[in-house]
């Protein structure tokens, strides 16, 4: 009878751990980057010289909490996660380019401008004609100006993601070295060591939204992370994390570094993630803005040279329109008096409008209007590319992450299967331990 109470109290105890197992698959099955646990019931075999379980075995046991996870499915998420960061971060930055190159309507002002000079031209001495080309040109410069200035803030708001992402990148390294140091410690096959590692392919997956990451595992599930490759600086080896830290200059390069907890600094390269994104668009907004700049200063000072060989309605050598800044983005107008607008040639008279021909030959020549158009559509053909990449590699990502969840995820139907099934053996179980105790009772009272 009491081998028989031994097997009764071994199974229940057994089925109240799966039991507790599948409740808690159950409570989480909503709980981002939480794995299956499946608590496996074993038979407890008999050892040496115990002869006692020839006819009736020595029950059940729990043989330890076992973790659904693959390895490999895990870092196809984490592959497509990061090139998926890469591009829907490359594509946010050419959005707010062509923000920047449409939002101030500098082709239109350019146009307003040099039609706004024909009808001067059409009436040289009209004063009102004079006055809507000074209108149109301190539009124009205020364009240009709002254009550069968008395109610097973009910059300006680039370089505070990098540290953004620098710091997320450090917090994530420092916890999963926390929880390499836990899983050292935590005892195999526990409740608590499938907890730590849940935590570690959840941090490990923020990490390659980041940077590209290269993983390794050893005996006890401790990751260790190398950044940019498999020749890449390592971030977290053990309980140990470096540090990355990012430079960028005014011409939109992005430099990351990692200083290794022994003090040597080395060269990080990402290939993937947020900050793979954020390098090349640093290179995309400096460029947008130097052609915009040069764009600026050849306007301003090809309309000058036009100033420059005519006269005035009071037959003065003609003074400049505009003023070129540092940077050259920002225009400003500096003509106040419509007369001062030199239409004709140097000593033609005031019906004269010969020399506003000039103006006509620098907007063919400097094609400002066409430049404006060409550089908007180019990085809005960048854009709609990246958005279709972006689409792709995002169904690249969730075919991905449903291969990896079809084995780590909780599916509610089974396990609603599991706890009917565990519920009965567990009742059983205590069934059996109740006849064991209604059949030692009839014995002793026999005696």
């Amino acid at each position: 009878m009491t081998d028989l109470l031994s097997i009764g109290a071994s199974g229940a105890r057994a089925y109240q751990s799966a039991l507790a197992t599948t409740s808690d698959n159950i409570a989480n099955a909503a709980t981002t980057g939480y794995s299956r646990r499946v608590a496996t019931v074993r038979e407890v075999v008999a050892t040496g010289g115990n002869t006692s379980a020839i006819n009736s075995g020595l029950g059940a046991n729990v043989g330890g909490v076992t973790r659904a996870a693959d390895a490999f499915k895990a870092t196809e998420v984490r592959t497509a996660s990061s090139d998926l960061a890469r591009t829907l971060t490359g594509a946010t930055w050419l959005s707010r380019i062509d923000t920047g190159l449409t939002q101030n309507q500098l082709g239109s002002q350019l146009t307003a401008f040099f039609t706004s000079a024909k009808a001067v031209a059409a009436d040289p001495t009209a004063l009102p004609a004079r006055a809507t080309m000074l209108e149109n040109a301190a539009s124009v410069a205020a364009a240009f100006s709002a254009t550069g200035k968008a395109l610097d803030g973009a910059m300006t708001d680039l370089k505070a993601s990098a540290d953004t992402a620098v710091t997320q990148l450090n917090n994530l390294s420092a916890s999963l070295a926390k929880v390499n140091a836990g899983l050292a410690r935590a005892t195999d096959g526990t409740a608590g060591q499938a907890a730590l590692l849940d935590q570690r392919d959840q941090m490990l997956e923020q990490m390659s939204a980041l940077t590209d990451v290269n993983v390794s595992f050893d005996a006890y599930g401790r990751a260790s992370v190398r950044a940019g490759g498999s020749s890449g600086p390592v971030l977290v080896d053990g309980a140990q994390a470096a540090i990355v830290s990012q430079t960028s200059n005014d011409e939109g390069a992005f430099a990351f570094s990692v200083r290794q907890p022994t003090g040597e600094v080395q060269i990080m390269s990402p290939n993937g993630g947020a900050m793979a994104g954020i390098a090349e668009s640093g290179n995309r907004i400096a460029t947008a803005r130097d052609q915009i700049s040069q764009m600026a200063q050849d306007f301003a000072e090809g309309v000058n040279a036009v100033q420059a060989a005519g006269s005035d309605l009071q037959g003065n050598a003609g003074q400049p329109i505009f003023a070129v800044g540092d940077p050259a983005y920002q225009l400003s107008a500096v003509m106040s008096d419509p007369r001062g607008i030199a239409a004709a040639a140097a000593g033609g008279g005031t019906r004269d409008n010969s020399n506003l021909a000039g103006l006509e030959t620098l907007r063919t020549s400097g094609n400002f209007e066409q430049g404006v158009t060409d550089l908007t559509a180019a990085n809005g053909a960048a854009l709609a590319g990246r958005n279709s990449v972006a689409d792709a590699q995002s169904s690249i990502r969730d075919a991905a992450v449903s291969a990896r969840d079809s084995i780590s995820g909780v599916n509610i139907d089974e396990e609603a299967v599991d706890l009917m099934r565990f519920q009965q053996a567990y009742q059983a179980s205590t069934r059996v331990i109740q006849v064991a105790r209604e059949t030692l009772q009839s014995i002793l009272d026999i005696r």
